[in-house]
């Protein structure tokens, strides 16, 4: 029979066995890589940090909590909010109310102190607008000393 040449004499593979090759540590090793691993998780905690107290500042101050309960527009200058605050019972508040109008552009602002002494305030507030007002609410509230 003859020999085709596909194989023969061959005692192994081509390429070699994992024994065949010497050990090399990688580019970093294995100290290296563990570095760059806490370098990363350092940058990613700082980034998740910054952007949590970003998002936190561009909410407001968290610790007056406001929801309008009504709104009824009085004619082309005037609205009237009705709303309700949660804040610290010892502490004074201001609370911005805002009107706009159909394209969302404001026609109407006016800051409200809410007294020190009670801890849930319902208010129900007049606001002159220099347009017709489609809606009202509050824009922001903030604890005053």
């Amino acid at each position: 029979m003859a020999d085709s040449g596909v194989g023969s004499g061959v005692a192994g593979p081509v390429l070699g066995t994992p024994d065949s090759f010497p050990d090399r540590p990688g580019r970093f090793g294995r100290g290296g890589r563990s570095i760059a691993f806490l370098i990363i998780g350092i940058f990613i905690a700082i980034a998740m940090g910054g952007w949590g107290y970003v998002m936190m500042s561009a909410k407001g101050n968290p610790d007056v909590m406001t929801e309008v309960i009504a709104f009824q527009v009085g004619g082309p200058s005037s609205i009237t909010i009705t709303f309700q605050a949660h804040k610290a019972a010892d502490r004074a508040a201001v609370c911005r109310l805002r009107a706009t109008d159909t394209d969302h552009v404001e026609v109407g602002t006016r800051d409200v102190t809410l007294p020190a002494g009670q801890a849930d305030v319902q208010l129900t507030e007049r606001l002159e607008t220099s347009a017709r007002a489609t809606s009202g609410h509050v824009q922001y509230c903030y604890l005053v000393q």
